[in-house]
Protein backbone atom coordinates (compact mmCIF):
# COMPACT_ATOMS: atom_id res chain seq x y z
CA UNK A 1 0.00 0.00 0.00
CA UNK A 2 3.12 2.44 1.10
CA UNK A 3 4.86 1.63 -2.08
CA UNK A 4 1.55 2.40 -4.19
CA UNK A 5 1.14 6.01 -2.55
CA UNK A 6 4.92 6.34 -3.47
CA UNK A 7 3.91 5.43 -7.24
CA UNK A 8 0.91 7.72 -7.51
CA UNK A 9 3.58 10.89 -5.60
CA UNK A 10 6.30 9.88 -8.61
CA UNK A 11 3.21 9.83 -11.20
CA UNK A 12 1.79 12.94 -10.78
CA UNK A 13 5.22 15.00 -9.65
CA UNK A 14 6.12 13.74 -13.36
CA UNK A 15 2.97 14.31 -14.49
CA UNK A 16 3.50 17.90 -13.00
CA UNK A 17 7.07 18.28 -14.78
CA UNK A 18 5.68 17.37 -18.28
CA UNK A 19 2.88 19.90 -18.01
CA UNK A 20 4.97 22.79 -17.27
CA UNK A 21 7.56 21.99 -19.53
CA UNK A 22 4.77 22.23 -22.69
CA UNK A 23 3.88 25.39 -21.33
CA UNK A 24 6.60 27.05 -21.27
CA UNK A 25 8.05 25.51 -24.80
CA UNK A 26 9.98 28.53 -26.50
CA UNK A 27 10.20 26.82 -30.07
CA UNK A 28 7.48 29.56 -31.29
CA UNK A 29 5.99 27.24 -33.66
CA UNK A 30 3.53 24.94 -32.13
CA UNK A 31 0.93 25.84 -29.14
CA UNK A 32 -1.68 24.76 -27.33
CA UNK A 33 -5.38 23.70 -29.09
CA UNK A 34 -7.79 26.40 -28.01
CA UNK A 35 -10.18 24.72 -29.70
CA UNK A 36 -10.19 21.34 -27.47
CA UNK A 37 -8.38 22.89 -24.58
CA UNK A 38 -5.73 19.37 -24.65
CA UNK A 39 -1.83 19.82 -25.04
CA UNK A 40 -1.79 18.49 -28.28
CA UNK A 41 1.07 20.60 -30.53
CA UNK A 42 -0.48 22.22 -33.45
CA UNK A 43 1.89 23.88 -36.38
CA UNK A 44 1.85 27.50 -37.02
CA UNK A 45 2.55 27.99 -40.61
CA UNK A 46 4.70 30.30 -41.32
CA UNK A 47 3.48 31.38 -44.85
CA UNK A 48 0.61 29.88 -47.08
CA UNK A 49 -2.88 29.15 -45.73
CA UNK A 50 -4.38 27.53 -43.24
CA UNK A 51 -2.32 28.73 -40.80
CA UNK A 52 -3.14 25.93 -38.28
CA UNK A 53 -3.52 22.48 -39.57
CA UNK A 54 -5.96 21.63 -36.80
CA UNK A 55 -8.59 24.02 -36.05
CA UNK A 56 -8.75 26.53 -33.25
CA UNK A 57 -10.90 28.81 -31.89
CA UNK A 58 -10.14 31.73 -29.93
CA UNK A 59 -12.43 35.12 -28.29
CA UNK A 60 -12.38 38.39 -29.62
CA UNK A 61 -13.82 41.54 -28.19
CA UNK A 62 -14.54 44.27 -30.41
CA UNK A 63 -17.14 47.46 -30.93
CA UNK A 64 -20.37 46.49 -33.46
CA UNK A 65 -22.19 49.05 -35.03
CA UNK A 66 -25.39 47.15 -34.96
CA UNK A 67 -25.99 46.54 -38.40
CA UNK A 68 -24.70 42.79 -38.10
CA UNK A 69 -24.50 39.68 -36.28
CA UNK A 70 -20.75 39.28 -36.58
CA UNK A 71 -20.71 35.48 -36.75
CA UNK A 72 -23.03 35.67 -39.93
CA UNK A 73 -20.43 38.09 -41.86
CA UNK A 74 -18.77 36.95 -44.64
CA UNK A 75 -15.90 37.96 -44.21
CA UNK A 76 -15.38 36.53 -41.34
CA UNK A 77 -16.74 33.63 -42.07
CA UNK A 78 -14.39 33.38 -45.10
CA UNK A 79 -11.62 33.79 -43.14
CA UNK A 80 -12.58 30.80 -40.81
CA UNK A 81 -12.41 28.46 -43.81
CA UNK A 82 -8.83 29.72 -45.17
CA UNK A 83 -7.40 29.95 -41.93
CA UNK A 84 -9.15 27.25 -39.40
CA UNK A 85 -8.85 29.94 -36.68
CA UNK A 86 -12.58 30.18 -35.12
CA UNK A 87 -13.36 33.54 -33.57
CA UNK A 88 -16.04 33.65 -30.55
CA UNK A 89 -17.16 37.35 -30.98
CA UNK A 90 -17.56 39.30 -27.62
CA UNK A 91 -19.13 42.82 -29.27
CA UNK A 92 -20.48 45.61 -27.66
CA UNK A 93 -21.92 48.83 -29.06
CA UNK A 94 -19.77 51.25 -30.14
CA UNK A 95 -21.09 53.77 -28.03
CA UNK A 96 -20.51 52.16 -24.89
CA UNK A 97 -17.35 50.46 -25.79
CA UNK A 98 -15.18 52.10 -24.16
CA UNK A 99 -17.01 51.29 -20.80
CA UNK A 100 -16.79 47.78 -21.52
CA UNK A 101 -13.55 47.81 -22.43
CA UNK A 102 -12.66 49.39 -18.91
CA UNK A 103 -14.58 46.49 -17.26
CA UNK A 104 -12.89 44.04 -18.88
CA UNK A 105 -9.67 45.00 -18.27
CA UNK A 106 -10.52 45.28 -14.56
CA UNK A 107 -12.20 42.36 -14.42
CA UNK A 108 -9.36 40.07 -14.80
CA UNK A 109 -10.74 37.75 -17.42
CA UNK A 110 -9.41 38.97 -21.05
CA UNK A 111 -10.23 38.21 -24.65
CA UNK A 112 -7.70 36.47 -26.87
CA UNK A 113 -7.63 39.62 -28.81
CA UNK A 114 -8.66 42.68 -29.20
CA UNK A 115 -10.07 43.94 -32.65
CA UNK A 116 -10.57 47.54 -33.23
CA UNK A 117 -10.12 48.62 -29.56
CA UNK A 118 -9.03 51.83 -29.90
CA UNK A 119 -6.44 51.40 -27.50
CA UNK A 120 -4.73 54.69 -26.17
CA UNK A 121 -0.98 54.79 -25.77
CA UNK A 122 -1.71 55.31 -22.33
CA UNK A 123 -3.79 52.21 -21.97
CA UNK A 124 -0.91 50.45 -24.15
CA UNK A 125 1.87 51.09 -21.43
CA UNK A 126 -0.22 50.73 -18.71
CA UNK A 127 -1.83 47.39 -19.43
CA UNK A 128 1.56 46.17 -21.21
CA UNK A 129 3.49 46.61 -18.65
CA UNK A 130 1.55 44.82 -16.16
CA UNK A 131 1.75 41.80 -18.84
CA UNK A 132 -1.90 42.07 -19.66
CA UNK A 133 -1.19 42.27 -23.54
CA UNK A 134 1.85 41.19 -24.88
CA UNK A 135 5.07 42.10 -26.76
CA UNK A 136 4.35 41.43 -30.18
CA UNK A 137 7.73 42.94 -32.36
CA UNK A 138 9.22 39.09 -32.16
CA UNK A 139 5.56 37.74 -33.25
CA UNK A 140 5.67 40.42 -35.97
CA UNK A 141 9.41 39.33 -36.94
CA UNK A 142 8.83 35.58 -37.59
CA UNK A 143 5.07 35.44 -38.13
CA UNK A 144 4.18 38.65 -40.38
CA UNK A 145 5.62 38.88 -43.24
CA UNK A 146 2.77 41.63 -44.60
CA UNK A 147 3.31 43.77 -41.73
CA UNK A 148 7.18 43.05 -41.28
CA UNK A 149 7.26 45.03 -44.73
CA UNK A 150 5.18 48.03 -43.83
CA UNK A 151 7.58 48.36 -41.10
CA UNK A 152 10.24 48.38 -43.57
CA UNK A 153 8.92 50.79 -46.04
CA UNK A 154 7.89 52.85 -43.33
CA UNK A 155 10.43 53.58 -40.82
CA UNK A 156 7.99 55.87 -38.64
CA UNK A 157 5.34 53.47 -39.10
CA UNK A 158 7.45 51.57 -36.43
CA UNK A 159 8.52 54.28 -34.48
CA UNK A 160 5.02 55.87 -34.06
CA UNK A 161 3.73 52.62 -32.42
CA UNK A 162 6.93 51.38 -30.83
CA UNK A 163 6.55 52.18 -26.84
CA UNK A 164 9.31 53.97 -24.64
CA UNK A 165 10.09 50.42 -23.24
CA UNK A 166 11.03 49.41 -26.79
CA UNK A 167 8.11 47.05 -27.12
CA UNK A 168 5.15 47.06 -30.03
CA UNK A 169 1.85 46.48 -27.89
CA UNK A 170 -0.82 46.86 -30.72
CA UNK A 171 -0.80 47.25 -34.03
CA UNK A 172 -2.16 50.22 -36.09
CA UNK A 173 -4.94 51.09 -38.99
CA UNK A 174 -2.56 53.02 -41.48
CA UNK A 175 -4.08 55.09 -43.89
CA UNK A 176 -1.61 56.85 -46.20
CA UNK A 177 -4.12 58.11 -49.05
CA UNK A 178 -6.20 60.04 -46.55
CA UNK A 179 -5.19 63.69 -46.91
CA UNK A 180 -7.18 64.76 -44.05
CA UNK A 181 -7.93 63.45 -40.87
CA UNK A 182 -10.72 66.25 -39.41
CA UNK A 183 -13.96 66.94 -41.45
CA UNK A 184 -12.94 69.61 -44.51
CA UNK A 185 -15.26 72.77 -44.53
CA UNK A 186 -17.18 73.34 -47.83
CA UNK A 187 -19.22 75.93 -49.59
CA UNK A 188 -22.22 76.63 -50.28
CA UNK A 189 -22.39 76.13 -54.23
CA UNK A 190 -25.91 77.82 -54.90
CA UNK A 191 -24.33 80.50 -52.70
CA UNK A 192 -21.10 81.17 -54.52
CA UNK A 193 -23.24 81.05 -57.84
CA UNK A 194 -25.91 83.70 -56.95
CA UNK A 195 -23.04 86.04 -55.76
CA UNK A 196 -21.29 85.25 -58.99
CA UNK A 197 -17.91 84.33 -56.98
CA UNK A 198 -15.47 83.99 -59.92
CA UNK A 199 -12.85 82.49 -57.39
CA UNK A 200 -12.78 81.28 -54.01
CA UNK A 201 -11.62 83.24 -50.72
CA UNK A 202 -7.70 83.19 -50.25
CA UNK A 203 -7.43 85.70 -47.52
CA UNK A 204 -9.11 85.87 -44.25
CA UNK A 205 -10.44 89.84 -45.48
CA UNK A 206 -11.70 87.94 -48.70
CA UNK A 207 -13.22 85.25 -46.64
CA UNK A 208 -15.28 88.59 -44.29
CA UNK A 209 -15.86 90.01 -47.43
CA UNK A 210 -18.02 86.58 -49.30
CA UNK A 211 -19.42 86.11 -45.34
CA UNK A 212 -20.88 89.29 -45.13
CA UNK A 213 -22.22 89.05 -48.65
CA UNK A 214 -23.80 86.02 -47.49
CA UNK A 215 -25.51 87.67 -45.10
CA UNK A 216 -26.51 90.79 -46.75
CA UNK A 217 -27.31 89.65 -50.23
CA UNK A 218 -30.29 87.06 -49.71
CA UNK A 219 -27.83 84.72 -51.76
CA UNK A 220 -30.93 81.74 -51.01
CA UNK A 221 -33.69 83.91 -52.76
CA UNK A 222 -36.38 83.39 -50.32
CA UNK A 223 -36.82 87.20 -49.65
CA UNK A 224 -35.38 86.78 -45.97
CA UNK A 225 -32.42 87.74 -43.94
CA UNK A 226 -31.90 84.29 -42.86
CA UNK A 227 -29.04 83.13 -44.12
CA UNK A 228 -25.95 82.17 -41.54
CA UNK A 229 -22.64 82.93 -43.22
CA UNK A 230 -20.27 80.43 -40.66
CA UNK A 231 -22.04 77.57 -38.99
CA UNK A 232 -20.77 75.62 -36.49
CA UNK A 233 -21.66 72.56 -33.16
CA UNK A 234 -21.24 72.59 -30.02
CA UNK A 235 -19.94 69.16 -29.45
CA UNK A 236 -16.65 70.41 -29.12
CA UNK A 237 -17.54 73.90 -29.67
CA UNK A 238 -15.72 75.10 -33.08
CA UNK A 239 -13.63 72.05 -33.07
CA UNK A 240 -15.33 71.25 -36.70
CA UNK A 241 -14.35 74.79 -38.01
CA UNK A 242 -11.26 75.61 -35.46
CA UNK A 243 -8.15 73.83 -37.44
CA UNK A 244 -9.13 74.96 -40.86
CA UNK A 245 -9.31 78.98 -39.65
CA UNK A 246 -6.21 78.55 -37.46
CA UNK A 247 -4.15 77.49 -40.56
CA UNK A 248 -4.53 81.20 -41.95
CA UNK A 249 -2.75 82.49 -38.86
CA UNK A 250 0.12 79.72 -39.24
CA UNK A 251 -1.32 77.38 -36.53
CA UNK A 252 -1.50 73.67 -37.30
CA UNK A 253 -3.42 71.89 -34.87
CA UNK A 254 -5.67 73.34 -31.68
CA UNK A 255 -3.30 71.82 -29.06
CA UNK A 256 -0.11 70.61 -29.71
CA UNK A 257 2.10 71.25 -33.22
CA UNK A 258 5.58 71.23 -34.56
CA UNK A 259 7.13 73.65 -36.63
CA UNK A 260 9.48 73.64 -39.42
CA UNK A 261 12.57 74.09 -37.13
CA UNK A 262 11.39 70.73 -34.76
CA UNK A 263 10.10 73.40 -32.21
CA UNK A 264 6.78 71.96 -30.24
CA UNK A 265 4.26 74.58 -29.28
CA UNK A 266 1.40 74.72 -27.30
CA UNK A 267 -1.03 76.96 -29.50
CA UNK A 268 -3.60 78.19 -26.45
CA UNK A 269 -0.51 80.50 -25.79
CA UNK A 270 0.24 81.59 -29.51
CA UNK A 271 0.43 85.07 -31.28
CA UNK A 272 -1.10 83.09 -33.74
CA UNK A 273 -4.20 81.92 -31.60
CA UNK A 274 -5.14 85.49 -30.26
CA UNK A 275 -5.59 86.78 -33.90
CA UNK A 276 -7.82 83.90 -34.71
CA UNK A 277 -9.86 84.76 -31.81
CA UNK A 278 -10.00 87.93 -32.86
CA UNK A 279 -10.95 87.12 -36.25
CA UNK A 280 -13.36 85.00 -34.67
CA UNK A 281 -14.77 88.09 -32.46
CA UNK A 282 -14.99 90.25 -35.44
CA UNK A 283 -17.28 87.44 -37.28
CA UNK A 284 -19.43 86.75 -34.32
CA UNK A 285 -19.74 90.43 -33.43
CA UNK A 286 -21.21 91.18 -37.13
CA UNK A 287 -23.32 88.23 -37.35
CA UNK A 288 -21.22 86.48 -39.66
CA UNK A 289 -20.87 83.29 -37.56
CA UNK A 290 -23.86 81.59 -36.44
CA UNK A 291 -24.52 82.47 -32.75
CA UNK A 292 -25.71 79.16 -32.01
CA UNK A 293 -22.32 77.31 -32.60
CA UNK A 294 -21.40 76.89 -28.77
CA UNK A 295 -24.82 75.52 -28.08
CA UNK A 296 -26.30 73.49 -30.74
CA UNK A 297 -26.09 70.06 -32.42
CA UNK A 298 -24.45 68.80 -35.65
CA UNK A 299 -28.10 67.99 -36.10
CA UNK A 300 -29.20 71.74 -35.72
CA UNK A 301 -26.50 72.72 -37.84
CA UNK A 302 -28.13 70.06 -40.46
CA UNK A 303 -30.96 71.27 -40.16
CA UNK A 304 -30.39 75.34 -41.05
CA UNK A 305 -27.73 74.11 -44.21
CA UNK A 306 -31.08 71.83 -45.51
CA UNK A 307 -33.14 74.47 -45.90
CA UNK A 308 -30.19 76.17 -47.78
CA UNK A 309 -29.58 79.04 -45.45
CA UNK A 310 -26.13 78.27 -44.65
CA UNK A 311 -22.83 79.48 -46.45
CA UNK A 312 -19.82 77.31 -45.11
CA UNK A 313 -19.76 74.17 -42.87
CA UNK A 314 -17.38 71.56 -42.01
CA UNK A 315 -18.53 68.29 -43.17
CA UNK A 316 -16.80 64.64 -44.15
CA UNK A 317 -18.74 65.72 -47.94
CA UNK A 318 -21.21 68.78 -48.24
CA UNK A 319 -23.80 66.19 -49.19
CA UNK A 320 -24.41 64.51 -46.13
CA UNK A 321 -24.69 68.36 -44.53
CA UNK A 322 -26.84 70.06 -47.19
CA UNK A 323 -28.64 66.92 -47.87
CA UNK A 324 -29.67 65.37 -50.99
CA UNK A 325 -27.17 63.50 -53.57
CA UNK A 326 -23.48 63.77 -53.98
CA UNK A 327 -22.67 66.80 -55.78
CA UNK A 328 -19.44 68.70 -57.03
CA UNK A 329 -20.53 71.90 -56.98
CA UNK A 330 -19.77 72.68 -53.72
CA UNK A 331 -16.45 73.16 -53.31
CA UNK A 332 -13.79 72.24 -50.89
CA UNK A 333 -12.81 75.08 -48.69
CA UNK A 334 -9.04 76.07 -49.95
CA UNK A 335 -7.03 77.31 -46.65
CA UNK A 336 -6.66 80.70 -46.56
CA UNK A 337 -4.04 83.28 -45.32
CA UNK A 338 -3.69 86.23 -42.92
CA UNK A 339 -1.20 89.29 -42.67
CA UNK A 340 1.08 87.11 -40.64
CA UNK A 341 1.70 84.50 -42.97
CA UNK A 342 2.94 84.02 -46.42
CA UNK A 343 0.97 80.18 -46.59
CA UNK A 344 -1.50 78.41 -44.42
CA UNK A 345 -0.54 75.69 -42.19
CA UNK A 346 -2.20 72.62 -43.27
CA UNK A 347 -2.67 69.76 -41.28
CA UNK A 348 -2.64 66.86 -43.01
CA UNK A 349 -3.89 63.46 -41.45
CA UNK A 350 -0.75 61.45 -39.75
CA UNK A 351 -1.85 58.21 -41.51
CA UNK A 352 -1.07 56.18 -38.61
CA UNK A 353 -3.32 55.01 -35.81
CA UNK A 354 -2.25 52.75 -32.61
CA UNK A 355 -4.67 50.40 -30.79
CA UNK A 356 -6.40 48.26 -33.48
CA UNK A 357 -5.13 45.02 -32.64
CA UNK A 358 -3.65 43.61 -29.26
CA UNK A 359 -3.13 40.24 -28.47
CA UNK A 360 -3.70 39.32 -24.73
CA UNK A 361 -1.51 37.31 -21.95
CA UNK A 362 -5.04 34.67 -22.07
CA UNK A 363 -4.13 33.80 -25.40
CA UNK A 364 -3.00 30.31 -26.06
CA UNK A 365 -2.05 30.75 -29.29
CA UNK A 366 -0.63 33.96 -30.28
CA UNK A 367 1.79 33.13 -33.36
CA UNK A 368 -1.52 31.98 -35.08
CA UNK A 369 -3.16 35.41 -33.64
CA UNK A 370 -0.48 36.93 -35.25
CA UNK A 371 -0.53 35.48 -38.92
CA UNK A 372 -4.18 35.85 -38.83
CA UNK A 373 -3.97 39.51 -38.29
CA UNK A 374 -0.87 39.90 -40.49
CA UNK A 375 -3.45 39.16 -43.52
CA UNK A 376 -5.05 42.45 -43.45
CA UNK A 377 -2.16 43.90 -44.30
CA UNK A 378 -1.59 42.63 -47.44
CA UNK A 379 -3.59 43.52 -50.47
CA UNK A 380 -5.70 40.29 -50.64
CA UNK A 381 -6.51 40.92 -46.82
CA UNK A 382 -7.11 44.60 -47.47
CA UNK A 383 -9.02 44.32 -50.28
CA UNK A 384 -12.08 41.82 -48.53
CA UNK A 385 -12.15 43.09 -44.93
CA UNK A 386 -12.59 46.88 -47.16
CA UNK A 387 -14.60 46.14 -49.18
CA UNK A 388 -16.41 42.69 -48.83
CA UNK A 389 -15.78 39.47 -50.40
CA UNK A 390 -15.47 39.36 -54.63
CA UNK A 391 -18.74 38.80 -56.56
CA UNK A 392 -20.61 40.68 -53.51
CA UNK A 393 -19.79 44.52 -54.11
CA UNK A 394 -17.29 43.87 -56.31
CA UNK A 395 -15.56 41.84 -59.09
CA UNK A 396 -12.41 42.50 -60.89
CA UNK A 397 -12.87 44.08 -64.89
CA UNK A 398 -8.26 43.45 -64.98
CA UNK A 399 -7.24 41.37 -62.07
CA UNK A 400 -3.26 41.03 -63.30
CA UNK A 401 -3.55 44.98 -62.92
CA UNK A 402 -6.02 45.11 -59.98
CA UNK A 403 -8.87 47.22 -61.72
CA UNK A 404 -12.17 46.57 -60.41
CA UNK A 405 -15.62 47.49 -61.24
CA UNK A 406 -18.42 48.03 -58.56
CA UNK A 407 -21.63 45.29 -58.27
CA UNK A 408 -25.14 46.97 -56.61
CA UNK A 409 -26.22 45.49 -53.88
CA UNK A 410 -29.45 43.61 -53.86
CA UNK A 411 -32.66 44.54 -53.21
CA UNK A 412 -31.84 48.34 -53.66
CA UNK A 413 -30.02 48.70 -50.45
CA UNK A 414 -27.66 51.47 -49.51
CA UNK A 415 -23.84 49.81 -50.47
CA UNK A 416 -22.75 51.52 -47.58
CA UNK A 417 -25.07 50.00 -45.00
CA UNK A 418 -24.66 46.61 -46.89
CA UNK A 419 -21.01 46.42 -46.83
CA UNK A 420 -21.49 46.76 -43.17
CA UNK A 421 -23.16 43.27 -43.24
CA UNK A 422 -20.48 41.53 -45.02
CA UNK A 423 -17.02 42.90 -43.00
CA UNK A 424 -16.45 44.37 -39.34
CA UNK A 425 -14.42 47.22 -41.03
CA UNK A 426 -17.04 49.38 -40.99
CA UNK A 427 -17.17 52.33 -38.63
CA UNK A 428 -14.98 51.43 -36.43
CA UNK A 429 -11.43 51.70 -35.98
CA UNK A 430 -10.25 48.09 -37.42
CA UNK A 431 -6.51 47.11 -38.30
CA UNK A 432 -5.23 47.33 -42.02
CA UNK A 433 -3.90 49.20 -44.53
CA UNK A 434 -5.75 51.41 -47.01
CA UNK A 435 -3.98 50.76 -50.41
CA UNK A 436 -4.78 53.08 -53.39
CA UNK A 437 -4.88 49.53 -55.53
CA UNK A 438 -8.05 48.54 -53.82
CA UNK A 439 -9.90 51.42 -54.86
CA UNK A 440 -8.96 50.97 -58.52
CA UNK A 441 -11.81 51.39 -60.84
CA UNK A 442 -14.07 51.18 -57.68
CA UNK A 443 -14.40 55.29 -57.10
CA UNK A 444 -17.37 56.89 -58.23
CA UNK A 445 -16.83 60.20 -60.08
CA UNK A 446 -17.93 62.28 -57.40
CA UNK A 447 -15.22 60.29 -55.70
CA UNK A 448 -12.65 61.25 -57.43
CA UNK A 449 -13.83 64.57 -57.97
CA UNK A 450 -13.10 64.91 -54.12
CA UNK A 451 -9.64 63.16 -54.55
CA UNK A 452 -8.74 66.34 -57.11
CA UNK A 453 -10.33 68.65 -54.15
CA UNK A 454 -8.02 67.07 -51.90
CA UNK A 455 -4.94 67.15 -54.18
CA UNK A 456 -5.60 70.39 -54.70
CA UNK A 457 -6.49 71.83 -52.05
CA UNK A 458 -4.25 70.14 -49.51
CA UNK A 459 -1.41 68.38 -50.73
CA UNK A 460 -0.25 70.15 -53.33
CA UNK A 461 -0.43 73.33 -51.01
CA UNK A 462 1.80 72.14 -48.33
CA UNK A 463 -0.29 70.12 -46.25
CA UNK A 464 2.18 67.86 -42.71
CA UNK A 465 1.60 65.85 -40.30
CA UNK A 466 1.28 68.55 -37.47
CA UNK A 467 2.68 66.16 -35.08
CA UNK A 468 3.68 63.00 -35.10
CA UNK A 469 1.47 59.55 -33.46
CA UNK A 470 3.74 58.88 -30.17
CA UNK A 471 4.09 57.45 -27.20
CA UNK A 472 4.62 59.47 -23.62
CA UNK A 473 6.22 57.45 -21.10
CA UNK A 474 4.15 57.00 -17.80
CA UNK A 475 5.32 59.81 -16.59
CA UNK A 476 4.59 61.78 -19.02
CA UNK A 477 1.48 60.78 -19.70
CA UNK A 478 0.54 60.60 -16.02
CA UNK A 479 1.50 64.53 -15.86
CA UNK A 480 0.25 65.27 -19.49
CA UNK A 481 -3.25 63.95 -17.96
CA UNK A 482 -3.63 65.59 -14.93
CA UNK A 483 -2.16 68.99 -16.83
CA UNK A 484 -5.04 68.78 -19.89
CA UNK A 485 -7.78 67.94 -17.59
CA UNK A 486 -7.93 71.65 -15.92
CA UNK A 487 -6.42 73.46 -19.05
CA UNK A 488 -8.46 72.15 -21.59
CA UNK A 489 -11.46 73.22 -19.44
CA UNK A 490 -9.87 76.70 -19.10
CA UNK A 491 -8.71 77.37 -22.96
CA UNK A 492 -12.27 76.46 -24.50
CA UNK A 493 -14.09 78.60 -21.72
CA UNK A 494 -12.24 81.41 -22.61
CA UNK A 495 -12.01 80.72 -26.38
CA UNK A 496 -15.81 80.72 -26.45
CA UNK A 497 -15.25 84.30 -23.85
CA UNK A 498 -13.18 86.19 -26.26
CA UNK A 499 -15.10 85.40 -29.39
CA UNK A 500 -18.58 86.11 -28.08
CA UNK A 501 -17.17 89.63 -26.41
CA UNK A 502 -17.55 87.92 -23.20
CA UNK A 503 -13.85 88.59 -22.18
CA UNK A 504 -12.39 91.27 -24.31
CA UNK A 505 -9.34 90.69 -26.23
CA UNK A 506 -7.75 93.21 -24.02
CA UNK A 507 -7.28 90.78 -21.68
CA UNK A 508 -5.39 88.04 -23.43
CA UNK A 509 -1.91 88.65 -21.35
CA UNK A 510 -3.83 88.30 -18.51
CA UNK A 511 -4.99 84.88 -20.04
CA UNK A 512 -1.53 83.58 -21.31
CA UNK A 513 -0.26 84.15 -17.86
CA UNK A 514 -2.90 81.85 -16.45
CA UNK A 515 -2.39 79.05 -18.99
CA UNK A 516 1.56 78.99 -18.20
CA UNK A 517 0.62 79.04 -14.18
CA UNK A 518 -1.63 76.00 -14.86
CA UNK A 519 1.15 74.25 -16.46
CA UNK A 520 0.91 75.43 -20.89
CA UNK A 521 5.17 75.86 -20.20
CA UNK A 522 5.15 72.67 -18.91
CA UNK A 523 3.00 70.72 -21.41
CA UNK A 524 4.98 72.43 -24.11
CA UNK A 525 7.78 70.74 -22.61
CA UNK A 526 7.08 67.68 -21.89
CA UNK A 527 5.85 67.29 -26.08
CA UNK A 528 9.24 68.46 -26.80
CA UNK A 529 10.94 65.53 -25.07
CA UNK A 530 8.90 63.40 -26.21
CA UNK A 531 9.09 64.22 -30.14
CA UNK A 532 13.28 64.65 -29.72
CA UNK A 533 12.89 61.21 -28.35
CA UNK A 534 10.69 59.96 -31.07
CA UNK A 535 12.94 61.56 -33.72
CA UNK A 536 15.87 60.27 -32.56
CA UNK A 537 14.68 56.22 -32.51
Amino acid sequence: MQGSKKGWVLLLLTAMVVTLLSGCGGSGNTQKNGASGNAETNVVSKDGFPIVEEPITLTMMAPDVGLQNWNEMPVLQDMEKLTNIKFVFNNAPKDSFETKKNLVFASGEYPDVFYAAGLTPAEQMNYGEQGILIPLEDLIENYAPNFKKVLEENPDVRKSITAPDGHIYSLPVIEFNQPWYRNPMWYNGDFLEKLNMGKLPETTEELYTYLKRVKEEDPNGNGKADEIPLSSASTPSLRDIRTWLLGAFGIYEEEIYVDDQDVVHYTPMEEGYKEYLVFLNRLWAEDLLDHESFSQTAEQKKAKAQNNQVGLFSEWNAYMTLGGEPSTDDPMFAPIVSDMVDKPAIAKNKGVTTGAFAISVSNPAPEASMRWVDYLYSYEGAMVFNKGPEGVLWEYTDKENRVKKNLDPPNGMDPGEYRATLTPNYGIPAPTISFDDIFKGLKTDFEVWVDSESKTKLLDRGARIPFPTLFLTPEQQAEVTTLTSDLTTYVRQMEAKFVTGAEPMSNWDNYVATVKKMGGDRMQQIYQEAYDQWKSN
